[in-house]
């Protein structure tokens, strides 16, 4: 793929980031690589590991360090906190198992809306019996 020269001004320094998000908000991802404690986690030692390869989580935000770096803020449920990840260390597991998050909440969304429905119709015909 050819880019324009504006397109390739916009292209980040980073070799391993894609132009495009690769993860979107509230995707489940798990860690290829384990996160160690660089020192900026006054909590734990230095070089302690803060979250183990594997892990799973979810993208809760995306952006960008030093506007040429992106950073996915990934939280993760068993450890209970929330880090910054780059591209390289996660991968989707959303393809991987089969689950899609999106589709059933709107298969419940669907199902709640048409029992709504009902209880409405049914009380609207019962309020019509009465006059």
């Amino acid at each position: 793929m050819e880019l324009t020269h504006a397109q390739a001004s916009q292209v980040s320094a980073s070799t391993k980031d894609e132009i495009l998000p690769t993860f979107y908000l509230g995707q489940r991802v798990r860690m290829t690589k384990p996160i160690r404690n660089d020192g900026s986690n006054p909590f734990n030692e230095p070089n302690e590991i803060l979250v183990p390869a594997g892990a799973e989580g979810y993208v809760h935000r995306i952006g960008d360090w030093l506007q040429v770096i992106r950073i996915y803020e990934v939280h993760f449920i068993e450890q209970g906190d929330t880090y910054g990840c780059r591209e390289a260390e996660l991968e989707a597991i959303d393809d991987l198992d089969g689950y899609d998050e999106v589709e059933e909440e709107l298969r419940w969304l669907r199902e709640h809306r048409a029992e709504k429905a009902a209880k409405e119709a049914a009380a609207s015909q019962s309020q019509k019996e009465e006059n």
